[in-house]
């Protein structure tokens, strides 16, 4: 009897040819369909609820020309955290960057390109701001003083 069983363990055994694999282990075989990837999560906003801000033109408080902002800075979460503004100059001559906080600015009035964002500090403020050059430490006025620090990892 014992002899029976191993007769047939042989025989299944020898009935794989050298090279064949189980389905499974067969990278040549027809992989298990794919899943579909999920929808994505689809959010509207109302034309008049948001609007862009780069290129947009900044006032201050007291309705004095603070520049335009010509980029947002964020953090490594992808939070916001500042705008930089072209400030000053005439015509594009003598215009510095200036980098100013995201809460300092307030976007409540900004239903067309037209609008203005308005900004929380004074015209004598930015023009003592050190300039924002790329690849260096960023100062960032910000109006209430509750800034924290960028922090980098190195």
């Amino acid at each position: 009897m014992r002899r029976k069983h191993l007769g047939i363990f042989i025989a299944a055994f020898t009935a794989m040819a050298p090279g064949t694999s189980w389905a499974q282990n067969d990278p040549a075989s027809p992989a298990a369909p794919k899943q579909p990837a999920p929808p994505p999560v689809v959010t509207i906003i109302g034309a008049n609820e948001a609007h862009g801000v780069l290129g947009r033109e900044v006032r201050s408080a007291a309705n004095e020309d603070m520049g335009r902002i010509v980029d947002v800075i964020v953090d490594r979460s992808g939070a916001v955290r500042a705008a930089v503004i072209d400030f000053g100059g005439f015509l594009g001559v003598g215009v510095r960057k200036i980098v100013v906080d995201w809460s300092a600015l307030h976007f409540a009035r900004i239903t067309d390109k037209g609008d203005s964002i308005t900004l929380e500090l004074t015209k004598e403020q930015v023009t003592a701001a050190p300039e924002y050059k790329e690849n260096q430490p960023i100062v960032v006025l910000g109006a209430a003083g509750s800034l924290k620090p960028l922090q980098f990892d190195r």
